[in-house]
């Protein structure tokens, strides 16, 4: 029989209760596949897609308003990012330059399209 002095010890010599978690939650993702270390390799996780969706969802619904407001939050991430020094991106255009016009660009034509519905709604 144990006791609880035993147990607080034997749960002490173990390892800490994040790595039991991290091992876990990677053991629950695997496909069956084995990597070269005999691990198991966790299947592909489409996520982007499902953001993407989401995205393309909010745009749809909140039409320019919400190209605005996602391009005006990526030209003030990227202007800071390019004060602080970062010159390439992960984004497909590469140069923070490029992805900065992108996002203006973007920006402008939200703005349009929010000046269109608006004479839109407001011409009796």
């Amino acid at each position: 029989m144990m006791s609880s002095a035993s147990d607080a010890r034997r749960i002490a010599a173990g390892s800490l209760p994040s790595e039991f978690v991290l091992r876990t939650h990677a053991g629950n993702q695997s496909g069956g596949a084995s990597g070269p270390e005999g691990q198991a390799k966790a299947p592909f996780d489409p996520l982007r897609l499902c953001i993407f969706a989401t995205i393309a969802l909010l745009g749809w619904v909140a039409g320019p308003l919400a190209l605005s407001v996602f391009a005006a939050v990526g030209v003030i991430g990227y202007w800071k990012a390019r004060r602080q020094g970062l010159r390439k991106s992960k984004c497909f255009l590469r140069d923070t330059r490029l992805v900065l016009a992108y996002l203006g660009i973007l920006l402008a034509l939200g703005l349009y399209g929010i000046y269109g519905l608006a004479k839109g709604l407001f011409s009796f």
